[in-house]
């Protein structure tokens, strides 16, 4: 038996524990959850510890949320609830429910009145939850708070009710300061916001201005995201500095001569670029100098930035450009990065090659990676459906175990074996050839691609074939909900970036219509809108579930795992088929000369696919050799950030301490006392004596002022 079965057996024991205290729990009137709540704080105040009360509360919660939001906790989503209460990332397939299953371990934590937070990837996300959630913790007799951008914050309250958003999840949500938020018992909020207050915090003036309270629990959602592929992105409070930007497009301009055969050499690898001999003299021929590196090492910097720019980084991959502004696309998840920027002058060098007004580069005033920040927390845990792929990294840097957590229903799936190409031109062949197999049987499909730019060349394809189809990518999308409203229903086509990839639930037969408020659920069932939607439903299962087609393969395993758990979702019926060629970016950089070797061997035309296991094999060790490649740098940054981050703690804390004494006196003193100590150590001549301060200062006097002086 694995260690994974074992801790699932142990959590199965919990989770019959708490059904044995369901008939009870529902005999409590909903005036008395709150009663219960007190009663629950007083025994931790006797000494009880939360393990002691974890069965009764968890059984609570769940009473709570059946009553309140219509949804009564699976077994699975008890036993993923206990995994987060201790501290572990839960792995919960898609459609397992994971915005339930964190809310009885935001309960319990809560309990001890330290806060309990709960991180998520936007902020859409953290209101909706809080909204969602509110009235659960609110018949609980607890608070629920959410934060997001722009100083933004909310309070869930059951009288307010604002309709104007057109979503009644937010409703009840109050505009509040944002140290109310966080003094609420549980507080929902994006990554980067819970990041930017800490800094913000150890800016300010006056105590009275901050507005955390501490970093004692907190679930992260999508934690393989935000602790894994945003590591290496550091969260950076900065001012603009004053350099001038023309240099910019000097460089840019000069880099078009260079000659890519003989002037520098580029690794897409580690997407660096650097001058050969030959074109440092080049360099040095067109800026007429003698010695490029005596000039100055930042000429070099910037020159290399501009063949980075020019050669490793592309439009509609990497970023796009939009009302003459370039804005980075996230590459793990589709979306565009708004308010981030390239650092050390890259994001110049990219806005000169595009031509558009180059934006200063900025003076970091306080910095924090997310690595260093959520290790902060005395019990961090996370939520995600692709975390195993990645245990051992979530182990070593974050100490974390990883529970792979049972789906609800089995799952019933069929994921069919790559096939594999020698061209990309016979791969969009076979692509298009798969969608319209399966449009014309009535089967909706979902084609997910790697960037922007190939997500285009897909539709191109489709609309000489005068295929119906949707496209979704960062540029379009303000559409996005509506288009994965419409992915399930039949023969519904939509091409989609990695933005489909996580956080995106396609219901089959399309979106179940909302029941209208004051409506019996009983009553909503046999209405014509949800009739409609049944009979829809109904037709996509019978034609085989939403087909997924990957065409292409992600350098992280879990990014494909996450566009196939787009189907299979609750037991629902589909199936998956990747499509690769050997012209692949996977299989060029780092597949080596291994695929291609045996390609050669087999002699088969361009538009033959391939089915053969040592290819397959050869893929996913290329996959497992970038994870560990982009292992080890995040690590290498762990370990260097890590020394920033003792100094960092070490000025914070003694800035704490100054805004929150009430006199400083005695600390300025002791400080003053130490300072002398070392100036007489100095000063006095005679080793293994202690020194006389008067000697010392008579001396001094005497040499400054040329005469004598007094002492008294």
């Amino acid at each position: 038996m694995d260690l994974n079965q074992k801790e699932i057996n142990r959590l199965e024991k919990v989770a019959a524990q708490i059904n044995d205290l369901e008939p009870k729990v529902k005999k409590i009137k909903d005036k008395d959850f709150r009663l219960k709540t007190e009663e629950f704080k007083k025994r931790l105040e006797k000494g009880e510890t939360l393990n002691d009360i974890l069965p009764e509360a968890f059984a609570l919660v769940r009473e709570a949320s059946r009553r309140t939001v219509g949804m009564r906790h699976f077994d699975v989503q008890l036993m993923a609830a206990v995994a987060l209460f201790e501290g572990k990332v839960a792995e919960q397939k898609t459609g397992e429910g994971k915005t339930l299953s964190a809310v009885p371990a935001l309960y319990l934590h809560a309990l001890t009145g330290r806060g309990a937070h709960l991180v998520t990837v936007n902020d859409y996300l953290a209101r909706r939850d809080a909204g969602w959630n509110g009235p659960i913790f609110h018949l609980l007799g607890l608070s629920t708070g959410s934060i997001i951008q722009e100083g933004k914050s909310f309070i869930y309250d059951h009288e307010f009710n604002d309709t104007s958003h057109g979503d009644e999840r937010l409703a009840h949500l109050k505009p509040s300061e944002r140290k109310a938020a966080y003094n609420a018992d549980i507080t929902y909020g994006t990554n980067n916001e819970f990041g930017f207050d800490y800094l913000r915090d150890n800016m300010v003036q006056a105590t009275s201005e901050m507005v955390q309270r501490g970093h004692y629990f907190t679930i992260v959602d999508e934690v393989d995201s935000i602790l894994i592929d945003e590591a290496r992105t550091p969260l950076i409070i900065s001012a603009p500095d004053t350099e001038p930007t023309d240099k910019y497009f000097k460089f840019s301009s000069m880099v078009e001569k260079l000659n890519p055969d003989t002037d520098f050499s580029i690794d897409e690898k580690v997407k660096s670029a650097t001058l050969t001999e030959h074109g440092i003299t080049r360099v040095e021929k067109i800026l007429g100098v003698e010695n490029l590196y005596e000039k100055d090492w930042e000429t070099i910097h910037h020159i290399e930035n501009a063949l980075r720019a020019k050669t490793l980084y592309l439009r509609d991959r990497d970023y796009v450009v939009k009302d003459g502004q370039v804005t980075i696309v996230d590459e793990f998840t589709g979306r565009l990065m708004f308010g981030r920027r390239w650092s050390d002058g890259l994001h110049q060098a990219v806005e000169a090659k595009e031509g558009v007004k180059i934006q200063q580069e900025s003076k970091t005033l306080a910095t924090i990676s997310f690595q260093n920040y959520f290790r902060m927390y005395e019990i961090l845990s996370g939520m995600t459906g692709t975390a195993a792929t990645e245990a051992e990294e979530f182990k070593k840097i974050y100490n974390l175990e990883v529970v792979v957590v049972p789906t609800h229903r089995d799952m019933v799936r069929k994921d069919h074996p790559d096939v594999i190409y020698k061209t990309v031109r016979a791969k969009y062949g076979a692509v298009v050839n798969g969608i319209i197999e399966r449009y014309q049987k009535g089967q909706p499909i979902l084609v997910g691609t790697t960037s922007i730019e190939k997500n285009e060349i897909i539709s191109d394809y489709l609309k000489r074939k005068k295929v119906p189809h949707n496209v979704l990518n960062a540029k379009n999308h303000e559409k996005e909900a509506m288009i994965i409203a419409d992915a399930g229903k039949p023969g519904a086509v939509t091409v989609a970036t990695n933005m489909a990839g996580r956080g995106v639930d396609v219901v089959l037969g399309g979106s179940v219509p909302d029941r209208p408020e004051g409506v019996s659920n009983e009553k909503f069932i046999k209405s014509k809108e949800y009739g409609g939607w049944k009979e829809r439903h109904e037709k996509v299962v019978k034609a085989g579930g939403l087909h997924v087609i990957g065409t292409e393969r992600h350098e992280a395993r879990r990014v494909d795992n996450q566009l196939r758990g787009r189907s299979g979702r609750q037991g629902d019926p589909g199936s998956s088929r990747f499509y690769l060629s050997l012209e692949d970016d996977l299989m060029r950089i780092f597949g080596g000369e291994k695929i291609a070797s045996i390609m050669d061997r087999l002699a088969l035309p361009e538009d033959q696919p391939i089915e053969n296991k040592l290819i397959s094999r050869s893929i996913e060790q290329a996959q497992v050799k970038v994870e560990g490649f982009h292992f080890d740098a995040r690590k290498n940054l762990v370990e260097y950030d890590n020394v920033i981050n003792q100094q960092r703690e070490i000025i914070y804390n003694l800035r704490g301490k100054v805004l929150e004494a009430k006199d400083l006196k005695n600390e300025i003193l002791e400080k003053l006392g130490d300072q002398i100590d070392k100036i007489l150590l100095i000063s006095w001549p005679v080793e293994g004596e202690e020194p006389d301060f008067e000697k010392i200062v008579v001396c001094k006097s005497r040499k400054r002022f040329g005469r004598n002086n007094e002492t008294s």
